[in-house]
């Protein structure tokens, strides 16, 4: 089981399950908690090789997304939540895509920020760069060079400096085992239109964030139940930059959902 923390239990309330980014943890969330908690239980899970999770090398398989997202609702059965809205940020979105992909039933609806479903021309030329690399450069040198390409404006830097403080954090291993996984991020949303379109999703994405914003838009146009929501002036982690917009514009779109499902049982 994945190391978790249960911010709020209210048997009244739906649950809704956050899910970090590559390198960080759950901190990453401070800034939605005090919103979310005014209406729902809020869980944060921390993924494998981060926090106090179990390294990506522990387990009995190859580690992958397949793993990482059974991982996630191993913890859910432990906690006795069988179903849940999901928020996720960077890496968290493609997790929950894997989820909704191989088991969808335990989804009520997602909210997912600075989404990524694949890599252009040159996120794709920089992972390259970085695979040359990563032999015998310091794995945090490497992410500190992503994190200034991925967000390089000035209104970038507090969500820059907090995607690299936590990181700091991290075991090499760790970072090489998601490193490799990030290889194959396509695989994680080829099916989630098939298993999952009867599912409400929200996407916010800054408009600054250059790597995955296009990529984003030409994926989910053909799904019925995606919304999608872009912050001028606005990067990659659009829940830090823009906190206080996302908390009423994710906040607001989950209890639509919770509303919706009232009405109709």
């Amino acid at each position: 089981m994945l190391d978790y923390t249960i911010h709020k239990k209210d048997s009244s309330l739906e649950d809704v399950v956050f899910i970090h980014g590559f390198g960080g943890n759950s901190k990453i969330f401070n800034l939605q908690l005090k919103s979310y908690k005014e209406h729902f239980n809020v869980i944060t899970i921390e993924l494998p090789g981060h926090g106090e999770s179990a390294d990506v090398d522990s387990y009995n398989e190859s580690f992958s997304w397949q793993l990482a997202a059974r991982e996630v609702v191993k913890t859910l059965d432990q906690l006795g939540v069988k179903k849940a809205h999901f928020v996720g940020v960077s890496l968290g979105t493609i997790i929950i895509h894997q989820i909704l992909q191989d088991t969808p039933a335990r989804v009520n609806s997602v909210v997912m920020a600075g989404t990524v479903t694949r890599f252009n021309l040159t996120s794709k030329a920089l992972l390259t760069f970085g695979k040359l690399i990563k032999p015998f450069t310091p794995h945090l040198w490497i992410y500190k060079l992503f994190a200034q390409i991925m967000m390089p404006k000035a209104n970038h830097k507090k969500s820059r400096d907090s995607f690299i403080r936590e990181a700091v954090k991290m075991k090499r291993k760790n970072f090489m085992g998601w490193y490799d996984a990030v290889q194959t991020i396509e695989t994680t949303y080829t099916k989630v239109q098939e298993k999952a379109s009867h599912i409400k999703k929200l996407y916010i994405s800054g408009s600054e964030d250059h790597f995955f914003i296009d990529t984003l838009k030409d994926d989910i146009k053909t799904d019925p139940n995606a919304q999608m929501i872009t912050f001028k002036k606005c990067g990659h982690l659009c829940n830090i930059e823009k906190y206080r917009k996302f908390n009423e514009v994710s906040v607001s779109f989950l209890l639509d959902q919770v509303e919706k499902v009232r009405k109709i049982s």
